[in-house]
């Protein structure tokens, strides 16, 4: 036993020689290891796997690195016809020690062997075949199954167990008794195998009981009586069947004949049509595999069709301007030509840039069109925005402030530089007893435009915004 400090080997002192670690605790806990693994390694050579089972593990828990004791429930589980389980553990053994392991061995064995690699996994998706049709209810097909799981791998425990409780389900106990014999050779104590032997037993016990009574009927109906030292027995009515009896001797005696006939001609035919049947099954089994995986595959091959299909069109959607791109682009080339075509006409080019919203231009993601909307919105939008502003000022002074709003608005969208358009917008919203716009568009005066008088004006009825 080594340190788990510094590596030295321990003397029977509770500290290390070496390094003076407190090593008693650790002992106690490698001991303990190394008793279950003993317990183990006992079990598993009188074939009490599942005890064997449970030994190696506490002796994992106490100790993960027992090399032997990984290596053991490792073969324990092959033994049990557990290879995915039993793989793992010899992996993992592998891992915490490379070198001179025989765990590697045991890999080998089987890795270098395809067939029996193919062999195993065949077992796996044979298992979990049977199990389905156990959860379909299709218990014949499951029976089937099972028997082509023990064929490749008659050491799978969990096979024969739920093979036996199928034919416990068929009330057949003679077969469900004979697999559990087959579990019991393998693995002596496993609990859920006694736990079915049991309840067979059972049931063969109330069969073999109503078997006696028939017998003692049967042996009401005969006379016995002592002739010396015979006991004589004659059935009763011999006398008055006698005919009867040869009649019935006769037709039994027929029966017999034509039954060994058919018994010498029937079995060579009945194995070839069960070898039939079974090919049958094995090629029906088979294809059921293929289509499922083909059912499978065509499947996520639908999905991302059908993904790539969305993403095709979501692009296609973008180069066509279903988001009102391509719309807006054709009234931003109608209001330049109308620009270019007469300068003098505002209204023209006026029309054409409203159509453009402020969201379209912002999410086209094109430079160009971004580029050219504010190039002309710079060139024009000041003479646009005083037409409005006009309009918006001459409603404010009627005190028409709901008329006024839009146009102060567009007065300020096409030139934010329009102090006088910004403060009489948050005028009317003030006077329209919208208190949140109003405060907004004053802050924006005072900020944007800090140092003047708008802005002065604009602080005074915040201030007395906040008295009110």
């Amino acid at each position: 036993m080594q340190c788990y400090n510094c590596g030295c080997t321990l003397s029977e002192k509770d500290f290390c020689t070496a390094c003076g670690a407190d090593v008693s605790v650790y002992k106690k806990i490698i001991g303990t290891s190394n008793r279950f693994y003993n317990d183990g390694l006992e079990k598993a050579g009188v074939r009490d796997l599942s005890g064997a089972v449970n030994s190696l593990r506490q002796s994992l828990k106490f100790n993960k690195n027992n090399i032997e004791a990984r290596n053991l429930l490792g073969l324990v589980y092959f033994e049990m016809g557990e290879a995915v389980a039993a793989l793992s553990e010899w992996v993992i053994s592998k891992n915490l020690r490379p070198n001179k392991n025989i765990a590697d061995d045991y890999l080998n064995m089987i890795q270098s062997n395809q067939g029996r690699l193919d062999t195993l996994n065949q077992t796996i998706k044979k298992y979990n075949q049977a199990l389905a049709y156990c959860h379909q209810e299709s218990l014949d097909l499951a029976v089937i199954q099972l028997k082509k799981v023990l064929s490749l791998n008659p050491n799978f425990i969990r096979a024969h167990q739920l093979l036996a409780l199928l034919y416990i389900n068929q009330e057949d106990w003679e077969k469900a008794r004979r697999e559990l014999i087959k579990c019991q050779k393998i693995d002596a104590n496993n609990t859920t195998t006694l736990r079915y032997m049991k309840e067979v037993d059972a049931m063969l016990a109330v069969t073999e009981n109503g078997r006696g009574k028939e017998k003692k009927k049967k042996d009401d109906d005969v006379i016995k009586y002592q002739s010396g030292n015979e006991t004589i027995i004659q059935p009763v009515g011999t006398r008055e069947s006698s005919g009867v009896s040869t009649l019935l001797n006769m037709g039994i005696g027929i029966v017999i004949g034509i039954a060994i006939a058919c018994f010498l001609i029937l079995p060579a035919r009945l194995k070839t049509a069960d070898s039939a049947v079974r090919e049958e099954l094995r090629k029906v089994s088979e294809q059921n595999d293929l289509k499922t995986a083909n059912i499978a595959e065509l499947e996520q091959k639908i999905a991302e069709l059908t993904q790539n299909n969305t993403d095709i069109q979501s692009q296609l959607d973008h180069y066509e301007g279903t988001d009102g791109t391509m719309e807006a682009i054709g009234y931003l080339m109608d209001a330049v030509n109308a620009y270019l075509t007469n300068p003098e006409d505002i209204s023209a080019v006026s029309q054409n840039l409203e159509k453009i919203g402020a969201e379209t231009v912002e999410n086209s993601g094109s430079k160009a069109f971004i580029g050219l909307y504010e190039k002309l919105l710079e060139t024009v939008g000041p003479t646009i925005a005083e037409s409005y502003y006009d309009t918006g000022y001459d409603s404010y002074r009627r005190e028409m402030y709901d008329e006024a709003i839009p146009n102060l608005q567009k007065a300020v969208e096409f030139d934010p530089a329009n102090g006088d358009a910004l403060l009489y917008l948050g005028n009317c919203y003030r006077n329209t007893g919208k208190k949140e716009e109003a405060t907004k568009i004053y802050e924006q005066v005072v900020s944007q435009f800090e140092g003047t008088e708008k802005a002065r004006k604009a602080q005074s009825f915040l201030n007395e915004m906040k008295e009110e």
